[in-house]
């Protein structure tokens, strides 16, 4: 249910705050009715929130009310049904002290409304031997993020250029991240060699790519990495999780014979 350590940093602008205040009301209700409320929790009304919903387990890791797909689970242990990996992590939530806080943590987990693997933020508070969460999907990733897969893919690229070539074609080894991908152009040729989300772009020109309004982006990028190694370039193109068009913000760099780019979104 949770993948990574407590997570502490900048919440959503528009979920965060509901997701909290869902989360509030739950702990509320559960220190008036105790084991009672979990009925509550269990079925659709003022506990579900769109894709927001109240889940409770105990401290031995055993699901106890779902307002969500993860209803199906309730009276079983949770950690048996997670991969190796993550069963680690998901002790540490458990073993969490008794506070009268809310605390966060962020996780990878299977949307259900889409069925890919996405980021997922959750608060989550212990009240005795209960632990009671409220999660949502994160959607954009972050400035950081997006250079640190620039990074990833740079470096790879200089360790093992055809083998980094294949696993950013691959869709998956590590260069496609919820929202964040990889591609790469050829500076001879100005022809992608590689792209982290769509495979038909392999061998067209970048230098005639533009965004859906017109705007040029592959001419003004490929001008860009000519004068310096690096740089940013900011356009609107469509969000692989939302489907939506966005405001992107790209890191280019120069690598070797290369152009590397990651970009990140926004609304």
């Amino acid at each position: 249910m949770w993948l990574g350590q407590v997570w502490a940093g900048a919440e959503s602008p528009d979920q965060g705050p509901a997701a909290k205040a869902l989360l509030e009301k739950a702990v509320q209700r559960y220190q008036r009715e105790g084991d009672k409320a979990f009925a509550e929790f269990s079925r659709q009304g003022e506990f579900v929130d769109g894709e927001r919903y109240v889940f409770v387990v105990d401290t031995k890791g055993v699901m106890l009310a779902s307002g969500g797909p993860s209803v199906v689970l309730i009276g079983r242990d949770v950690s048996k049904v997670l991969e190796p990996d993550m069963q680690k992590a998901f002790k540490q939530v458990l073993q969490t002290p008794e506070t009268k806080s809310v605390q966060q943590a962020e996780y990878r987990w299977n949307n259900w409304a889409d069925g890919k693997v996405e980021r997922k933020r959750v608060y989550f508070q212990r009240i005795g031997e209960r632990i009671l969460a409220v999660g949502y999907y994160v959607p954009r990733a972050s400035p950081e993020q997006a250079r640190a897969l620039l990074d990833k893919a740079v470096s790879e690229l200089a360790r093992d250029q055809k083998g980094t070539l294949t696993a950013i074609n691959s869709l998956q080894g590590g260069f496609l991240q919820d929202d964040l991908y990889v591609f790469v152009v050829d500076l001879s040729n100005d022809r992608y060699v590689a792209h982290g989300t769509n495979l038909r772009l392999i061998n067209t020109d970048f230098r005639k790519v533009k965004d859906p309004e017109g705007k040029p982006v592959g001419e003004p990028i490929l001008t860009l990495i000519a004068r310096q190694d690096a740089g940013e370039y900011e356009y609107r193109w469509r969000n692989p999780v939302t489907n939506n068009v966005e405001n992107k913000h790209a890191y280019v760099r120069k690598a070797g014979n290369y152009l590397v780019a990651v970009g990140y979104y926004s609304k």
